[in-house]
């Protein structure tokens, strides 16, 4: 292969050029992130092998980072392989997407359909912005809480210290960390971004390219409730699992901005979700929300923070959020409206 001094991409795409399929390959970043760069590489890198243009737009990715968030990666890496050339996997067929033995018929009838009336069939909007629908076949919550089950028996009995999904949780696991990483992004790829992409454009639905997933337990010893909350992406799976429980319903009060995360709650906005297992709720990650404390029983939940790296660089740049945020679009109204007024007046004293 040929040699390059510097490493650079062209201003303009080859959009005649198919690129290669990264996903069986264990990268440093989304394997998106890799097959749309492709198309910005010299035309004398196009043909060459896979692993040539892998390591071309590597180096051109790192650049962009600064040293602390390098190492930080290249940690977090070292990390997922530790685990997962150690961890003995229960349920191997769980790696890889088996849609008729994951999902529910009626969630594939609709996923077959693609259109907003076809899901509208299958789901429920009993508040703007929140929808509830029956999605996971019975056998795959209970192989996926078994595999959650014996991954933390290994953990105990190997006292190896694992990274806890988030900064509200006592316990729980990250399914990425343990091998699923390659499964849930074709679960978003597959099936959370065609929905998204109608009910969730606003917010970068139809160009998800990431995930954070992971699974909680609330009860006695594990997580007991969720504090008020917003969730680190643009659009949140929410699925419970199983067990028997009472109490911990999620409660849900409008979407918001950085800007106006914490301005008060309108009577419109006010919604509390029973959970059941199997059936899921799917949400803005902006939309404000907690989860009651657990009163008896145990809950398992699966999680899935699905991110869009596309708006969240737009997102740097604006500072009207109007399209989503009910407070921006508000502010935006009453500038009109005082616009409006004061031209109304000028012309009046004229």
């Amino acid at each position: 292969p040929p040699t390059h001094l510097t490493h650079r991409i062209r201003l303009n795409p080859d959009c005649d050029h198919e690129p290669d399929n990264y996903d069986d390959l264990q990268l440093d970043f989304c394997p998106l992130i890799f097959s749309a760069l492709e198309r910005y590489l010299p035309p004398d890198l196009l043909p060459q092998p896979r692993d040539v243009k892998v390591n071309y737009m590597r180096e051109i990715i790192l650049r962009y980072y600064p040293e602390s968030e390098r190492i930080r990666i290249i940690k977090h890496r070292e990390y997922r392989l530790k685990i997962q050339s150690n961890y003995q996997r229960l349920h191997k067929e769980l790696y890889s997407v088996q849609a008729e033995a994951f999902f529910r018929p009626s969630f594939l009838r609709a996923m077959k359909e693609n259109t907003e009336q076809g899901f509208r069939k299958i789901m429920s909007e009993p508040c703007p912005g929140i929808f509830k629908f029956q999605m996971l076949e019975p056998g795959f919550c209970e192989m996926m809480m078994a595999e959650v089950a014996n991954f933390e028996r290994w953990v105990s009995e190997t006292k190896f210290r694992i990274v806890k999904p988030n900064r509200f949780s006592k316990s729980g696991v990250v399914l990425d960390d343990f091998g699923l990483e390659s499964m849930l992004d074709k679960v978003v790829e597959d099936f959370i971004r065609p929905i998204s992409k109608i009910f969730f454009a606003d917010v970068g639905g139809a160009t998800l390219d990431g995930h954070h997933g992971f699974v909680l337990e609330y009860g006695a010893g594990r997580n007991m409730d969720c504090g008020f909350h917003v969730d680190d992406s643009e659009v949140t799976l929410n699925v419970c699992l199983g067990k028997q429980f009472s109490g911990g319903e999620l409660f849900f009060r409008g979407v918001r901005c950085d800007k106006h995360l914490h301005t008060e709650i309108q009577n419109d906005e006010l919604y509390d979700y029973d959970q059941s297992p199997g059936f899921a709720v799917l949400h803005r990650g902006r939309h404000r929300h907690g989860a009651r404390t657990i009163t008896s029983g145990n809950r398992i939940s699966l999680l899935l923070w699905c991110r869009s790296s596309a708006f969240r660089e737009l997102r740097k740049y604006q500072k009207d959020f109007s399209g989503w945020c009910p407070e921006c679009m508000r502010e935006k109204k009453e500038r009109q409206h005082q616009s409006v007024s004061s031209t109304k007046l000028e012309l009046l004293r004229r």
